[in-house]
């Protein structure tokens, strides 16, 4: 009674200031009124937790603590209403029976005694672990003196060899072990023995990309990771499913998906206090100490996979290098791909699409090759050569001159940067336009198993092309996830974007397309001028639902990451035809873009372009450097004036965090 009123106060307050903020019965406390519900109750900011953060906890808490008891109450209710049936009606087989010194009655398990967790703490861990042994839930007398006794719970019992063995047994088993966690969880039994996890029990992240509490995240991905360890998500995720059975210790795995975003709202980075977390619990969940550094090392670099496969150019080998550089070992790729994946599936609903397989898997088969010696660590003349190698043998109908003149006009950094299959579809759309005398070719083909439409540009290359394609491809809604930029030694160029709708999946063929041909063509052709539509569009629309939240902007330069390029990463505040804009602003700079990486988490955007100054180079001058990232920096302190999806990328991350 006193946990229904405590919850009932807040919950009429919370209430009562929502109406008085809204000037109207509203029951829906959206992102817009959270900040301010959270200054008028008095929730400030602490070292990694934001006022709002804290007041959203709070909230969740008491909201759980609501369902928790309500379901208690109203198992009880069933559980007396079938004891009264019983007395009028036979039930045979479903009367009381003893097991391993607990009752089970009708498919509940529950204690013989009041006192029996006073007498052993223990069987507050091993009531679980038997009914997710054999497929029983938990009756509400037994969830009702668990809540008495949490704080039972105590050190002694956290070190316990026998609860920590049940503990890790029930994380790993193959039945179920999402709705066994989430029991433990809704008991507070979950967070009293892991104190870290009940550190972020309820614990939000006040944005639009991480949809679920960071407890729920992290029991959400341990139920992932189990279905694609049963073969439950083997066409969504054939390579995790393929690799799995490979990985050396499942316990490892679990642990890592356990502890990876355990230390978020602490202030620093979330991952290298993680990791110092698992070097502690993992021992005490009885991990060797080769498991316990893997681990560690896990949570450290949770965030890697994604990071290098949505900002990177995979197909420069510095980005492989790099990334091999981190991960060092076969089975460290394989346990880093399989937490990755299961780590931006439990973000939310439609974060995860084919796209996002596609270059986890891209990143993974190009670092295995390289850990195991293989073609990766070639020169990039050798690989080069390979390739054209393999477009010789691709193109039987072509005579050996044609493939000789087809060749000669591409770069080596085309060869090396271009997979066979777009090789082959390249000379072949690049023959057929040439025989058509076309000024421009635009071609476009869905992979719906991707999530992704690509559309190829050939056409003469001139300055601000790119920029010029984007605002096309903006003004159309089309959401740029990746592109590929080439230009051949007679002055064309080829073209490669890599859209989606904006739910993340394929764009689509024929009407639609049929506009977004015609807008590039119309822009191609100067009878149309998108960018000054996008403007006029940001004028005349309604406020943007991302204007509550804040979004510092930053632009990195990094001549590091590329042993050919300078690589531009820009953060801020997603809106409508930011794409478009900042290559129109690097068009000016006089920069050429050779590809473009972009990701959007909920209103945040993270843009990454490959681009060389206009004599090919890197830029290296700090002045240059320097007014690059004031001028782009410009481009993002301009205040975002519309709530329609951003024509941008959905690419995302992962992370996805998470």
């Amino acid at each position: 009674r006193r946990r229904f009123t405590k919850a009932s106060n807040f919950l009429r307050t919370v209430r009562c200031h929502l109406h008085y903020l809204t000037g109207r019965p509203e029951e829906r406390i959206t992102f817009d009124v959270q900040t301010e519900l959270a200054s008028r109750l008095g929730y400030k900011d602490h070292t990694g937790t934001l006022g709002v953060e804290r007041f959203m906890k709070h909230y969740f808490l008491v909201a759980k603590d609501v369902g928790d008891l309500t379901r208690i109450f109203c198992a009880s209710l069933e559980a007396e209403q079938q004891k009264k049936g019983r007395l009028s009606i036979p039930h045979f087989g479903l009367g009381k029976r003893k097991l391993n010194g607990y009752l089970i009655e009708r498919g509940r398990i529950n204690v013989q005694e009041e006192d029996d967790f006073k007498k052993s703490p223990v069987k507050m861990l091993e009531l679980f672990h038997l009914a997710q042994k054999k497929g029983l839930d938990v009756h509400p007398n037994a969830l009702r003196l668990i809540r008495q006794d949490l704080k039972l719970i105590n050190r002694k019992l956290r070190n316990d060899a026998t609860a920590n063995r049940m503990f890790l047994e029930m994380m790993t088993s193959t039945k179920d072990p999402e709705t066994t966690l989430r029991r433990l969880n809704e008991a507070g039994v979950f967070g009293r023995f892991i104190p870290d996890f009940g550190r972020v029990v309820a614990q939000m992240q006040h944005d639009m990309y991480h949809v679920y509490t960071v407890d729920e995240h992290t029991i959400r991905a341990i139920g992932i990771l189990s279905q694609i360890e049963a073969g439950l998500l083997e066409d969504e995720h054939p390579l995790s499913h393929k690799i799995l059975p490979k990985i050396i210790s499942r316990n490892v795995l679990y642990c890592a998906v356990l502890i990876h975003d355990i230390a978020k709202g602490r202030g620093g980075d979330h991952s290298v206090l993680g990791a110092e977390v698992a070097e502690k619990l993992c021992p005490r969940l009885g991990l060797s100490a080769s498991e316990t550094e893997t681990v560690a090392w896990l949570v450290r670099y949770h965030l890697a996979f994604s990071n290098f496969a949505f900002k990177r150019d995979i197909a420069d080998p510095k980005t492989v290098a790099d990334f091999v550089e981190i991960v060092q070992s076969p089975e460290r790729l394989r346990l880093l791909l399989i937490l990755t994946v299961v780590d931006i599936r439990a973000v939310g609903p439609n974060v995860w699409n084919g796209w996002k397989g596609q270059l986890l898997r891209e990143l993974y088969y190009a670092s295995e090759m390289a850990l195991t010696g293989g073609h990766i660590s070639e020169g990039r003349t050798e690989r080069a050569k390979q390739y054209q190698k393999i477009l010789r043998e691709q193109l039987k109908d072509w005579k050996e001159s044609e493939i000789d003149e087809h060749v000669q006009r591409f770069y080596q950094s085309y060869w090396i940067a271009t997979n066979a299959e777009d090789q082959k579809f390249h000379a072949e759309l690049i023959r057929d336009a040439e025989k058509q005398n076309a000024l421009f070719t635009i071609d476009a083909k869905s992979d719906p198993f991707r999530s992704i439409t690509q559309v190829t540009v050939y056409t003469a290359d001139h300055p601000g092309l790119f920029a010029r394609i984007t605002s096309a491809m903006a003004i159309c809604g089309a959401n740029i996830v990746d592109a590929k930029v080439h230009t051949t030694t007679d002055g064309m160029a080829i073209d490669s974007f890599f859209i989606q709708d904006a739910e993340g999946k394929v764009y689509g063929q024929g009407e639609r397309m049929a506009k977004l041909k015609t807008a590039i063509e119309d822009t191609l052709r100067g009878a149309r001028r998108p960018h000054l539509e996008i403007v006029d569009r940001q004028k005349s629309s309604l406020p943007s639902r991302t204007r509550v939240f804040t979004v510092q902007p930053a632009v990195l330069l990094d001549n590091k990451a590329s042993d050919t390029h300078t690589v531009i990463e820009i953060r801020g505040r997603d809106r409508p035809g930011l794409l478009a804009e900042l290559s129109r602003r690097i068009f000016t700079l006089s920069l050429s873009i050779s590809s473009a990486h972009i990701a959007t988490y909920g209103e945040r955007a993270v843009d990454v372009f490959y681009v060389k100054d206009s004599f090919g180079l890197k830029i290296t001058n700090k002045v240059k450097l320097a007014n690059i990232e004031k001028k782009l920096l410009l481009v993002l302190s301009e205040p975002p004036t519309t709530t329609k999806k951003s024509s941008k990328s959905k690419k995302t991350t992962a992370a996805a965090g998470s």
